[in-house]
């Protein structure tokens, strides 16, 4: 496969959220997710947590993944050079429930639309801003036992938009580096979808060259990355020197995150990018398929350390 069409689709969305618990509650019991992984961050010396969501199997593009900050204190900076929303795939006749639903839970939220998708949006928690967009021939299945029916269960990402100061770089990058096509443009808003396209593979850009810089760094209230599926590690090999061939050369080595392979990519405006590979062994890896999710799993990185982790981190009831 040519490195230049290698982007496939999205794998996971990463979020830096609130606390361990309101974070586990509004995706589990709001939303209706799956608990898929129960973990902590691979990286730093201080542990944080690194909770998974999404479908029944925890399958690429149904999957959010979030590192709860409110324990380390970071905050982090909205603003240019960052993902600024996430979007969920959701049946079309759905959009009705799902505000009633945050409604009683107590989530404002209000109807909107963007390229002539109907959507539904609010926050997190930690204030990041979500969106509900119906979409009517997802056929991605849905997790069925977090108390929404499955007529009406999020079928997994539909797309995220990105804040920059201005689109040259970006919808360059997209083009050459990041195999994707450019399929709407509306005033400050450009559209392009990955691999063969349709949900679960569209990036939008916003341009706003009046916002500040955002936060780079893990801090709460901020999509942190959005990673895209390869098909393998060579191809994953081959877009890492495709895009560093091209001159765009913030790329990172590969790194082992346990579930699969990953090599990040800060883009020329600024959000961070990943291509990812899913060991073959997926979620399942260290845990059984009946009890996926269930409980902690300490990161074989930090095995002799099991104890103080599950000490140190803030308690969380599931």
């Amino acid at each position: 496969m040519s490195p230049a069409t290698a982007i496939q689709r999205h794998h996971h969305l990463t979020l830096c959220t609130g606390t361990a618990q309101e974070d586990y509650d509004f995706h589990t019991k709001i939303l209706g997710l799956k608990s898929v992984k129960k973990t902590a961050l691979y990286d730093g010396v201080v542990p944080i947590y690194h909770l998974y969501y999404g479908n029944d199997l925890g399958e690429e593009s149904t999957l959010i993944t979030c590192f709860p900050m409110r324990q380390s204190g970071r905050v982090g900076r909205k603003g240019t050079g960052q993902i600024s929303a996430i979007s969920l795939s959701v049946p079309q006749s759905s959009l009705g429930f799902w505000s009633k639903r945050l409604t009683d839970h107590g989530v404002a939220n209000k109807e909107d639309q963007r390229f002539g998708e109907k959507l539904v949006k609010f926050q997190n928690p930690g204030g990041i801003d979500y969106e509900l967009v119906g979409i009517a021939d997802d056929d991605r299945k849905p997790y069925t036992g977090g108390g929404v029916p499955s007529e009406y269960g999020i079928r997994g990402t539909h797309g995220i938009t990105v804040s920059v100061a201005s689109f040259e770089t970006s919808l360059e990058f997209m083009e050459l580096a990041w195999n994707g096509k450019q399929t709407a443009k509306d005033g400050n808003s450009v559209r392009f979808e990955v691999g063969s396209g349709g949900t679960g593979t569209v990036v939008d850009f916003h341009r706003d060259p009046s916002l500040g810089q955002g936060t780079w760094t893990f801090g709460e209230g901020t999509v942190h990355h959005c990673a895209f599926q390869v098909e393998s590690l060579d191809v994953q090999t081959n877009v890492k020197a495709h895009i560093e061939g091209l001159g765009f050369t913030d790329v990172s080595d590969r790194k082992d995150r346990g579930y699969f392979e990953s090599v990040y990519v800060r883009t020329p405006g600024g959000a961070l990018f990943e291509a990812t590979v899913s060991k073959p062994e997926g979620f399942l890896i260290d845990e059984t398929y009946e009890n996926m999710g269930t409980s902690f799993q300490i990161p074989p990185v930090f095995a002799d350390q099991a104890q103080w982790i599950k000490e140190f981190l803030e308690p969380l009831n599931y």
